[in-house]
């Protein structure tokens, strides 16, 4: 299955909360960024919506209610941003995942799975 487009910064602070929190209705969405984005509620479903048809979020229904999951997990999607930057800055040589040891989205664990997924297969690169 291929990877959906890189998120929009908009989009992955959307993400952010789905990776804490889990499954998320639009109306948990909407609570959770209300004071930040100022966005109404028809406009949190749109972009919602929009998430779902790029690929990054997935929908199901739970009691009555569309509840909303990333499709792919946070050390997927980051490690595609890395290797993004990494190209586009030209870098050669394994990707310092260990940077983000201050991270309160990652943990030691989730550092550890991004500087496996991000140096998979470089040795054979070069």
């Amino acid at each position: 299955m291929p990877h959906p487009p890189a998120p929009t910064e908009t989009e992955l602070d959307l993400l952010k909360w789905f990776w804490r929190d889990g499954e998320l209705s639009a109306r948990e969405v909407q609570t959770r960024i209300a004071d930040g984005l100022g966005w109404t509620s028809s406009t949190t479903r749109t972009v919602l919506e929009r998430m779902r048809a790029k690929g990054l979020l997935a929908r199901r229904e739970a009691h009555g209610v569309a509840v909303y999951a990333p499709t792919q997990p946070k050390v997927t999607v980051i490690g595609g941003l890395m290797r993004r930057l990494s190209a586009m800055l030209e870098l050669d040589g394994p990707l310092p995942a260990a940077a983000f040891s201050g991270s309160q989205l990652l943990s030691e664990a989730d550092i550890a799975a991004l500087e496996a997924e991000l140096n998979a297969g470089r040795d054979g690169d070069e």
